[in-house]
């Protein structure tokens, strides 16, 4: 029975409507997955995580206008672990409203701690999993999380893909109008990936498009992304939405961005996600974050 289920899980990966045989080798992948879940649900309770901070860029001052937080797991023995390697499994075994409700509370905390620091705080968004977006009681979660932490609902944007907001439209719409009423920020994340159908778009009260990075990454040598990010950046200006371009690695691809006038950029060629302390020195007054963020 334990290696049927295991050949599930091997048969869910794979995109479902399909089947695996059991193998061997297959043991070794399932025992570390029940150490990877069993260490997840430690690390809520011995409060394991910590969240990185990566800049989002106006690619017209060169300002740091927001971040993205983004999690990560200091395991005491496997070091610091990657979102990509324990939120699929934490998105499996529903551990990840918890944790996606830990991350909501932490980032809202800090952003405010900033602001009681006298720093230049920015707004910060949180990506929302499909569990957490439907869970009974979402909208009233980050009302209190804002409460309790006093923060002002304009400093969070919330990123959900276009799969989320799809997947019964009617209700994602009556979801969003009530963070829009609340004052929270909204962003479609990995824009283009998905099947979105523009009517609804027009009815989704987004603030931001967020172009995926697969787009991104050959938008100098590939027609086909560069027509597509160039779409998206003139589709975001007459829906007077903000676009945002993620995966901005290099020079080039900055350029063709600024030349399109895509209104934000994130990626290393900026900077990688560092730490809030880290993050609370570019955001110090007085400091001067254009030549450290633009190379060159």
């Amino acid at each position: 029975m334990q290696n049927a289920d295991t050949a599930m899980y091997h048969a869910k990966a794979n995109g479902r409507d399909t089947y695996r045989f059991f193998k061997a080798e297959m043991n070794a992948r399932a025992v570390r997955r029940q150490a990877v879940e069993g260490g997840l649900r430690r690390a809520l309770k011995q409060e394991e995580f910590l969240l990185h901070y990566q800049p989002k860029i106006d690619l017209v001052s060169g300002a740091i206008i927001g971040a993205e937080a983004l999690i990560r797991w200091q395991d005491p023995v496997l070091g610091l672990v990657k979102p990509d390697q324990f939120v699929p499994i934490a998105e499996e075994n529903g551990l990840i409203v918890p944790i996606g409700q830990w991350v909501l509370r932490e980032a809202c905390r800090q952003v405010q701690s900033w602001i009681d620091a006298g720093l230049h705080a920015v707004p910060v968004s949180v990506n929302i999993s499909a569990a957490e977006f439907r869970h009974e009681g979402f909208v009233d979660d980050v009302a209190l999380i804002l409460a309790e932490t006093g923060l002002t609902p304009r400093y969070l944007e919330l990123e959900l893909t276009e799969s989320i907001l799809m997947h019964d439209a009617e209700s994602s719409v009556s979801m969003l109008e009530s963070f829009k009423n609340m004052g929270v920020q909204l962003a479609i994340d990995d824009f283009g990936t998905g099947y979105s159908s523009l009517s609804y778009l027009k009815r989704f009260p987004i603030d931001t498009l967020k172009i995926d990075q697969s787009f991104v990454r050959d938008i100098a040598t590939d027609a086909d992304d560069a027509t597509i990010v160039t779409a998206v950046i003139g589709m975001g200006k007459n829906l007077k939405q903000r676009v945002i371009a993620e995966g901005v690695e290099t020079h080039a691809q900055l350029a063709f961005l600024q030349a399109r006038q895509c209104d934000e950029g994130q990626g290393f060629h900026f900077s990688h996600p560092v730490s809030a302390e880290d993050f609370g020195r570019l955001l110090s007054p007085g400091n001067d974050k254009r030549p450290q963020l633009w190379p060159g």
